[in-house]
């Protein structure tokens, strides 16, 4: 299969479109060396999929490589559009603004943010780039899903350019206190281009709760409950809706791999490889500043040096898949970890044992669920999320009711999984403490704690989220339709 064919099927035919940055697919080379595309894992096409097949659906977004353009196609039932990209618009639109602005804005500025007029042009350039594709395709009344925080204009730029259109937006990452959301020089812009959207779907309460307060401050927007309604002289007039619909993974395909023979026995391999150690504990993030990793490995370092934890008895598996390595943070934070990864290996490990495997790179799926199952504690760390996926993962592949999940406060999957032993991970000592605990957990407290978790990931899966989500915004604009407001 070479590039695919074009769909000439694309004037407002669609009546089902989803905008993200990225498109559901990867380029990869076919044994005859041509060129094609496969569908990317991950929980949102996974979700969106019956969505997609159902009804008229398309995906619209950025395919990967730089500079090219390329025709629309079909790939497994759904419609891609995509968006083209050269290299200055990564530079400034997507490595610029959004990930150098925003990325650390709302994530409580662990890192400062920095503010370029340059990067704010072109981010709005490519919102207006990816609005226009969508506007090409949508059918009248089309429902369009907007995802992500590269995105956050686009849900105005629609609006007014097509008024029957239901728009729907999902931030996948924090929305900061109007304390921290201040200090964006274009805070007004990026906040009526969310309220072009008539529901705008948050992680946590928090955060719709964080929106619905900037939207009061600094705009001419008023909110009652969860309802944002504009001023009398806006170009806007529909009613923003606000709130909490966290996002989840596709529990029953985690579940089902973790009864795989072939990948119970590997999870065994993994565990002898490392010398059968009597506790594996495992992380796993995108080496990304946001995830508490220097905070972990800090602790794991003091624990094995009070002795509490002993080389031989314990391992961690710390997997940092690669991550914006041309942003100059990202550099920094690599060479960080790593000289900690060789302080705590080069005084603790033993000819026999190492207390440390640290990979950087990625693994697919089963691989991914190998390790969940060889683990014994999974350390959640993160300074600040918007929901962390692996956490759920991790509880999914334990079907046996076996592992612990030691969690940060601070990911919004510390809202559905109480039942996790909950850290602090600025608290250098209380974490300590709580990996200790975890270590030590008895086999029935494992299981009482694994099977309420997984009660809850069984009814709340990542298809329910996109069913919940479409099914409030359906409900939004028939109860528009029927009072006869102006959307």
């Amino acid at each position: 299969m070479g590039i695919p064919t074009p769909n000439p099927k694309t004037e407002n035919s669609y009546d089902f479109v989803v905008v993200a940055n990225r498109l559901p697919v990867d380029r990869i080379t076919n044994p005859d060396g041509t060129q094609g595309f496969q569908r990317s894992p991950g929980g949102l096409v996974t979700a969106l999929e019956p969505v997609m097949a159902s009804s008229e659906g398309a995906w619209v977004g950025w395919h990967g490589g730089i500079g090219e353009e390329l025709e629309s196609f079909d790939k497994d039932e759904i419609h891609l559009v995509p968006v083209p990209l050269d290299e200055d618009d990564l530079s400034l639109y997507y490595e610029g603004f959004s990930n150098s602005t925003l990325w650390p804005l709302y994530h409580d500025v662990i890192v400062p943010p920095e503010y370029h007029r340059t990067w704010w042009d072109r981010y709005k350039k490519i919102n207006q780039r990816f609005a226009d594709a969508v506007l090409k395709i949508a059918a009248p009344n089309a429902t369009v899903w907007v995802h992500d925080y590269q995105l956050q204009l686009v849900p105005q730029m629609l609006r007014l350019a097509r008024p029957d259109l239901k728009i729907g937006f999902f931030l996948h990452i924090p929305f900061p206190a109007a304390s921290l959301f201040s200090q964006l020089p274009w805070r007004t812009q990026i906040l009526q281009g969310l309220a072009g959207a008539d529901l705008v779907g948050f992680q946590r309460e928090t955060d719709a709760s964080n929106f619905l307060r900037c939207l009061r401050r600094f705009t001419g927007y008023s909110t009652k409950g969860d309802v944002a309604t504009p001023p009398a002289d806006s170009d806007m007039q529909n009613l923003c809706r606000a709130n909490a619909h966290p996002i989840s993974i596709d529990t029953k395909t985690i579940a089902k791999l973790s009864r795989d023979p072939q990948i119970i026995a590997r999870a065994a391999q993994i565990r002898h490889e490392l010398g059968n150690p009597k506790t594996i504990m495992l992380g796993v993030d995108r080496l990304d500043y946001t995830k508490g990793i220097r905070h972990r490995l800090k602790a794991y370092g003091e624990l094995l040096t009070d002795q509490t934890l002993r080389a031989g008895d314990v391992c961690l598996i710390q997997v940092a898949s690669p991550s914006r390595e041309n942003v100059e943070s990202y550099m920094e934070l690599r060479d960080q970890v790593e000289l900690m990864v060789g302080q705590i290996t080069g005084q603790h490990d033993t000819l026999s044992h190492t207390t440390l495997r640290y990979l950087h790179q990625s693994y697919p799926l089963r691989e991914m669920i190998a390790m969940y199952l060889a683990a014994d504690v999974l350390l959640v760390t993160a300074l600040r999320d918007g929901m962390n996926l692996v956490a759920k993962e991790f509880v999914a592949a334990h079907q046996d009711g076996r592992g612990v999940l030691v969690l940060s406060e601070y990911t919004g999957a510390a809202d559905q999984l109480p039942q996790a032993v909950l850290v602090n991970p600025h608290d250098i000592d209380g974490m300590k403490a709580k990996i200790v605990e975890a270590v030590q957990m008895n086999e029935s407290e494992q299981e009482r704690r694994m099977k309420r978790m997984n009660r809850q990931l069984a009814v709340n899966d990542v298809s329910k989220w996109s069913n919940d989500f479409l099914a409030e915004l359906a409900e939004i604009n028939a109860a528009s339709s029927m009072h006869g407001s102006v959307r």
